[in-house]
């Protein structure tokens, strides 16, 4: 169990987790809809498997380029500790597993199935065609907010699909930072990335624009529903940590990337849904 945790990064979960958190308590915060523990399990169960298979699924993928990449050549699969076999059985009990536990939520939720896995595996292939990759990834991730909401809907709403949008901006706009780490790699062996595409600097422009698009798309949902002050300072949170991060690095130092910059966006996520969830607990 440890080396299959190690696989698929499983505390990186904290990343989309607290987003998916927001999506479902807003439901029932804006609707009728009684809170139910089966629902929060299985929105819990879905968001787990979907990684574990995206994880997975990305390291079986990419285990010959792990393998010849310094940076990752101790990752699980190229150092032997579990099989390229192992890894893709992984991935598809977890894929079976999440489409099983959207039966058990809803029609809506179990026909979209497919497509958000869809999503979420076809990331691994897009750096092999598209420097655009980074948005695939956060695409991907932006589905938890959206999901996590018709698991007790059952429909779409604006406000989901706007924190949906601020996932996507803020996961591509880190993870194209975590990319710079990889320029020079990626370039000599004919893989895109925006760093490949546009150098160091130009990539760091972009995420910064992403990230402001980011802070943007969580600031609007106070103007379409009821919030309190609680939800403007998590907000306040939410855009310190974003412009914090950004000082981590340089051009020329990138070494506080991997850790500092990855654990930053991590307490971004976790403190703005804190503050989103006692906001709407005041308020009802």
């Amino acid at each position: 169990m440890k080396k299959y945790l190690s696989l698929v990064l499983f505390a990186h979960s904290v990343f989309a987790l607290p987003f998916a958190l927001i999506g479902f308590f807003l439901a029932l915060h804006t609707t009728e809809y009684a809170f139910s523990w089966k629902l929060l399990l299985l929105m819990l169960l879905c968001m787990v498997t979907a990684r574990n298979a995206a994880m997975a699924f990305n390291r079986y993928l990419d285990r010959d380029i792990d393998a010849i990449n310094p940076r990752t050549a101790m990752r699980d699969i190229p150092a032997g500790k579990i099989s390229a076999r192992s890894a893709l059985i992984f991935t598809v009990i977890n894929c079976l597993l999440f489409v099983t536990a959207t039966y058990f939520i809803n029609s809506l939720c179990f026909m979209l199935s497919p497509i958000a896995l869809f999503v979420v595996l076809f990331y691994s292939y897009t750096k092999r065609i598209t420097p655009l990759c980074h948005l695939v990834l956060g695409a991907g991730l932006g589905l938890a907010p959206i999901g996590a909401y018709m698991v007790i809907t059952g429909q779409f709403a604006t406000v989901p699909v706007l924190y949906g949008f601020a996932v996507l901006t803020w996961v591509s706009g880190f993870d194209i930072i975590y990319a710079l780490q990889d320029e020079a790699f990626d370039r000599a062996n004919k893989l895109n990335s925006i760093p490949v595409w546009l150098g160091t600097k130009g990539a760091m422009r972009v995420s910064e624009c992403l990230h402001v698009l980011s802070f943007i798309f969580v600031l609007i949902p106070a103007f379409l529903m009821p919030v309190g002050w609680i939800y403007y300072l998590g907000v306040a949170f939410y855009g310190a940590l974003l412009i914090y991060q950004h000082t981590l690095f340089s051009p020329t130092d990138l070494s506080r990337v991997n850790r500092d910059f990855m654990t930053t966006n991590g307490y971004a996520s976790v403190i703005f849904a804190i503050f989103y969830l006692l906001d709407i607990w005041l308020i009802k």
